[in-house]
């Protein structure tokens, strides 16, 4: 399906829309060259090229890549890939945006900053119309900052008229928060599967609440020609709705996955943008999702292939009567009054690994049947409750569950971790003895 709404901004936008025209409409490569340029708002494709490449000088440093890698099993079959697509901004983007900025974006939270151009996806998607898809919403988020000047806001409590849960904005869906740097304005946008309407209870809470509630003409961040963006904010602070909503109006059509014009590749090879240039640029844009993992003598990986990040236990396997008992004197201490503060938070955390390091290292077989009894009750019965009494008997139980893991596990670096907790752990509490 062509999206004759679609406006390209770079000669290879031009060029791939250009193939899509081609397609569609069985014309000649020539004349769909000048129809692309021409809905990108220019006279043809050699206007165009002209126009852009002057321009290239200036605006290279405005260049962004956006990239996410995929893989697919479907029936048994293996396919990977990776989707790329090529945009232009009106500033570079860490002028639209701080890193922070990004990181709290809705969508360009799910990328990093690899290279002052390039947006790289950790996590592999598991498909291709999911990679895709991914990009698209970053764009058109990309796009919403770029010419609102809004920010993403984390006062979400703020989407509520005084403040109040009882106050939320009836029909709404797929809502993100934001506000006005220079005014410090909240505004609320909202995208629900209504019509671009405002009536009914919408326009009631709207009028008893005194805040604007307007749809816009743009189609949209979470998706477009399906929901309807809505925006909202506060009319008694005298801010200028009507501008905001000028400026979110004359976005350009928002790029979806349906019309793709961005570059597709088999495999995973890495793209390195022209901003790449160092090794540790190299490094920065592979995506960590790629990454294959090994298991080494010491360690194997946690996570599934696929996974951004490089979890690992100890390459070894405790059995399942020593994890109960791991258990039982985690337990024991955590009932305890007499040990400190500081003690309790470290063990909820070794607790927790201790837990993914039990299914890790057994298969469901084993795993199934047993309760979660790292997270169970326990007996105040139990000696072990009754030694956890006092702080000399904590000390005690967490020596011997160092002991324990240090006969059971190899000397690696997640074990240590743990083991410095533990460490710390007898040392806070022997302050009080």
């Amino acid at each position: 399906m062509l999206n004759e709404r679609f406006q390209p901004s770079t000669i290879g936008g031009i060029k791939r829309h250009a193939k899509q025209i081609k397609k569609v409409n069985d014309v000649p490569h020539h004349e769909a060259l000048d129809i692309a340029a021409r809905s990108a708002s220019f006279e043809n494709f050699a206007h165009a090229r002209n126009q852009l490449q002057n321009s290239n000088a200036i605006k290279s440093d405005c260049q962004l890549f956006i990239t996410v890698y995929w893989y697919d099993r479907k029936n048994n079959v293996y396919k990977a890939g990776r989707e790329m697509l090529e945009i232009e901004l009106s500033k570079p983007l860490l002028e639209i945006a701080t890193k922070d900025e990004l990181k709290n974006s809705n969508s360009l939270g799910l990328f990093r900053l690899a290279s002052p151009d390039h947006l790289v996806c950790d996590h592999v998607s598991r498909s291709k119309e999911g990679a895709r898809n991914t990009i698209c919403k970053a764009i058109r988020e990309l796009r919403f900052i770029e010419a609102t000047g809004l920010k993403p806001s984390r006062d979400y409590e703020a989407a509520y008229p005084n403040r109040d849960h009882n106050n939320k904005l009836p029909k709404s869906d797929h809502t993100t928060d934001w506000y006005d740097p220079d005014t410090g304005q909240f505004i609320l946008i909202d995208e629900p599967y209504i019509d671009p309407v405002v009536d009914g209870e919408r326009a009631v809470w709207a009028k008893n609440h005194n805040w604007h509630l307007q749809a816009s003409k743009w189609p949209g961040m979470y998706y477009p020609d399906h929901s309807n963006m809505f925006v909202s904010t506060d009319a008694s602070t005298g801010y200028d709705f009507k501008g905001l909503m000028a400026k979110i109006d004359l976005i350009p059509y928002p790029v979806t996955a349906e019309n793709w014009i961005g570059i597709s590749s088999k495999g995973h090879d890495t793209f390195f943008s022209p901003l790449c240039i160092t090794p540790q640029d190299k490094k920065k844009a592979v995506a960590k999702g790629t990454i294959y993992r090994e298991s080494s003598s010491k360690t194997v990986p946690m996570r599934s292939w696929g996974a951004p990040y490089n979890e690992r236990r100890p390459n070894a396997v405790m059995s399942t009567e020593s994890h109960q008992l791991a258990a039982r004197l985690i337990k024991a201490i955590e009932l305890s009054a007499a040990a400190p503060t500081g003690v309790y938070s470290r063990l909820s955390l070794i607790k927790s690994k201790l837990e993914d390091w039990f299914f890790s290292e057994h298969g469901k077989e084993v795993t199934d049947k047993f309760d979660l009894f790292y997270y169970g009750d326990a007996y105040r019965s139990d000696p072990y409750v009754l030694q956890a009494r006092s702080a000399k008997g904590v000390i005690s139980l967490l020596q011997e569950l160092k002991g324990m893991l240090l006969d059971e596990y190899v000397d690696c670096e997640p074990l240590r971790g743990m083991i410095g907790k533990l460490d710390t752990s007898i040392k806070l509490t022997s302050t009080l003895l």
